[in-house]
């Protein structure tokens, strides 16, 4: 696919999880919208009950792949940007351990995702918290403005991680740093797989290698990076897994090819630091 499909078409996923609130695994055709369910894939991934009790509760749409605030080290008085920034979860989070001096930014290119943060950050009385519509390749944000960038399976879904990474070292100010949780592969996945809309949606086939990943962020610029956690993906949870089994019956996938696939995905937590300006 084109860099301008796959844009529309993350676009139009996300804005129906917003105005419909599916969760991620809704994007496939499946419809599991129990707010048990929402909270079971949130604590797999590294979120408490006492995260989800701290903020808005729809601000959670278990859309991501792990918990980047648990490692980000925030501090009072930080500023924070977070890259694809949804239904807001993971600003809100940050904003309670930033105080009121400090300032939480979320960037989303979806319309009605910002629409629905704004509301969120309104009911949940949040004044140190913004959202911007705008693209995590072109940031609407200053130079050296922020001290912290986190994100949740997003840059897996850009077509140009590169400039994503770019991007961010340029809005950090010199010391800030870069937390993300992804989606990263060990082997390359199969064309069928690579070329699924569903797929794609649910952070699979725009996933790149490992080893690439972090090259593009070192190449942006970013020094001591590192991959903090990495947790493969349980085979015997995709029987379970609503967005999986879209997948699964989209493409036809024979039982025993799967294990092979999910053996080629894992979660990350990287880390870099801007030592420059």
């Amino acid at each position: 696919m084109k860099e301008e499909e796959i844009k529309k078409l993350v676009k139009e996923g996300y804005g129906k999880v917003a105005s419909k609130k599916h969760s991620c695994c809704d994007l496939g055709g499946v419809h599991s919208q129990k707010k048990d369910f929402t909270e079971k894939i949130s604590k797999k991934i590294g979120y408490s009950d006492n995260d989800m009790g701290s903020v808005p509760e729809e601000s959670n749409l278990g859309l991501g792949c792990g918990n980047p605030i648990a490692l980000a080290s925030l501090r009072e008085g930080d500023s924070v940007l977070d890259l694809g920034s949804g239904a807001g979860f993971d600003c809100f989070l940050a904003a309670n351990k930033v105080g009121r001096t400090g300032k939480v930014i979320g960037v989303d290119m979806t319309p009605e995702m910002v629409e629905k943060a704004q509301g969120n950050a309104k009911k949940g009385n949040y004044e140190n918290v913004e959202f911007r519509l705008g693209d995590i390749e072109n940031l609407p944000v200053e130079d050296n403005s922020v001290d912290v960038i986190i994100s949740n399976c997003v840059v897996n879904l850009s077509p140009d991680k590169k400039k994503v990474f770019e991007e961010s070292f340029r809005v950090l100010k010199p010391g800030g740093s870069l937390m993300v949780s992804d989606i990263v592969l060990l082997k390359d996945l199969p064309d069928s797989i690579k070329n699924s809309p569903h797929a794609y949606i649910n952070c699979i086939a725009g996933a790149v290698k490992k080893n690439e990943y972090i090259g593009a962020i070192k190449e942006a610029g970013f020094s001591e990076v590192k991959i903090i956690d990495e947790v493969s993906l349980p085979f015997e949870s995709m029987g379970n897994d609503p967005a999986a089994k879209a997948i699964i019956e989209d493409l036809n996938i024979p039982v025993e090819k799967l294990e092979g696939i999910v053996n080629s995905v894992v979660s990350i937590k990287a880390y870099g630091k801007k030592v420059s300006s």
